[in-house]
C-alpha cells in the first residue's frame, strides 16, 4: 500500500515532535549568531483549490536554492526554545499542468528553529516575492506574466554531519499579480519537498 506524499511529511513532522527527547539545558546548541547556511530543495507541485474561481490544477516541479543567517541564539530551555533566520531563495518553477508554463522568483524568507530537540530540528518558515512567468494566456486566472509568490510551511532537518543536514517538509504555495492586472483570480499547490543544507560559516 503507498503512502500519499502529504501524509507521510505529517508523519515525519508528527514523529520528530512527539518522539524525539528535548536535550538538557545544559547541551551547547549547534544554531549560533551569524551562522550561515546554503541549500537546495525539490518538490512536486500538488494543486489546491481556494476560491470558487480557481479552475485550474498546478501541476509540475519546484526547485529552491537558498540562503540563510541565524539572528539569534536559542532563547529558553523549553520545548519551544529556537533561533530566528533570516534567508532568501530563488523559485524555479517547471509546470506541466494545465499547460506547459514556468515560473522564476525571488523570495525573503523568514524561519523559526526548534532547537531543543537532537539531532532533528523541526522549523516554521514563511516568505514571498515577486516572481516572473509566462501565465498570460495559458492559465486562465493570471492575466500577466509578473507575479508574485507568497508561501508558508514547515519542515524537519536532520544531522548528519558537522556540516550537512537533510531536509524535508510541507508549503502551502500562492501565486497572484496582487491586483496589477485582470483576472487574478490566484493560483495554489501544496509543496512537500526534500534537500540538503550546508552550514558555510
Amino acid at each position: 500500500m503507498s503512502i500519499h506524499p502529504i501524509r507521510a511529511v505529517v508523519l515525519l513532522l508528527g514523529a520528530g515532535l512527539i518522539w524525539l527527547s528535548p536535550v538538557s539545558a545544559g547541551e551547547p546548541s549547534t544554531v549560533m549568531v551569524g551562522k550561515q547556511t546554503v541549500g537546495v530543495m525539490i518538490g512536486g507541485m500538488i494543486p489546491v483549490r481556494v476560491m470558487e474561481g480557481q479552475s485550474s490544477k498546478l501541476n509540475g516541479v519546484a526547485v529552491h536554492p537558498s540562503w540563510q543567517i541565524a539572528l539569534t541564539d536559542p532563547s529558553g530551555s523549553r520545548w519551544w526554545s529556537g533561533s530566528i533566520a533570516l534567508g532568501a531563495e530563488l523559485a524555479l518553477l517547471g509546470i506541466t499542468q494545465p499547460t506547459g508554463a514556468y515560473g522564476i522568483g525571488f523570495t525573503p524568507k523568514l524561519i523559526y528553529t526548534l532547537t531543543s530537540f537532537s539531532p532533528v530540528k523541526p522549523y516554521l518558515e514563511a516568505g514571498g516575492g515577486p516572481i516572473w512567468t509566462n501565465f498570460d494566456g495559458r492559465i486562465p486566472e493570471q492575466g500577466s506574466n509578473f507575479n508574485f509568490l507568497a508561501w508558508g510551511g514547515g519542515g524537519v532537518t536532520y544531522d548528519l554531519t558537522e556540516r550537512w543536514e537533510l531536509n524535508a517538509g510541507l508549503r502551502f504555495s500562492h501565486i497572484s499579480n496582487a491586483g496589477t492586472a485582470s483576472p487574478n483570480g490566484g493560483v495554489n499547490y501544496l509543496l512537500p519537498f526534500v534537500g540538503v543544507t550546508a552550514k558555510v560559516f
